[in-house]
């Protein structure tokens, strides 16, 4: 039998599963409050689910003909497995059908996996964001700005 992958939006429901999964995917999570003001805010809010088990999240916030990617997690137990870059493919096709011709996004320049993840999806760097994140013991850490023209195809 095949596992089947789908994106449904995100709901209120979701919601003590996406912060138990943040608070152990980052170090510096988002807050229940961050989320919940997504999903009242109206921004895409949705979750990659593996046959009904959730697997991952996102939240893309989109103005007129722009998307900003603001948070995307996928569970490390299917870490390595495709599941990221098929997200966000999935995500980029969905955007594009309601108007947004190019997506942005941070990434922190120690998060080595994600910004190979970002650039095998196509986003190339267009600039830095400096002492953008919070890091360890104080300090502060850039964040690389990235940019994905979006295509029918994703």
């Amino acid at each position: 039998m095949n596992a089947v992958l789908r994106i449904r939006p995100m709901t209120a429901d979701d919601l003590d599963w996406v912060c138990a999964a943040e608070s152990v995917l980052h170090a510096f999570p988002w807050t229940r409050g961050n989320f919940c003001d997504s999903l009242e805010a109206g921004h895409a809010c949705c979750v990659l689910e593996r046959d009904g088990e959730p697997l991952g999240y996102a939240i893309c916030l989109k103005i007129v003909d722009e998307a900003h990617l603001l948070n995307i997690s996928v569970m490390r137990a299917v870490q390595g497995q495709g599941l990221g870059r098929w997200f966000l493919d999935v995500l980029g096709h969905g955007l594009w059908e309601h108007g947004a011709r190019q997506m942005f996004l941070e990434v922190r320049p120690s998060n080595v996996a994600a910004l190979r993840l970002y650039e095998r999806a196509g986003f190339a760097p267009i600039g830095r964001r400096r002492d953008y994140y919070p890091a360890a013991d104080g300090r502060r850490e850039d964040a690389i700005v990235m940019r994905r023209e979006l295509t029918s195809g994703a």
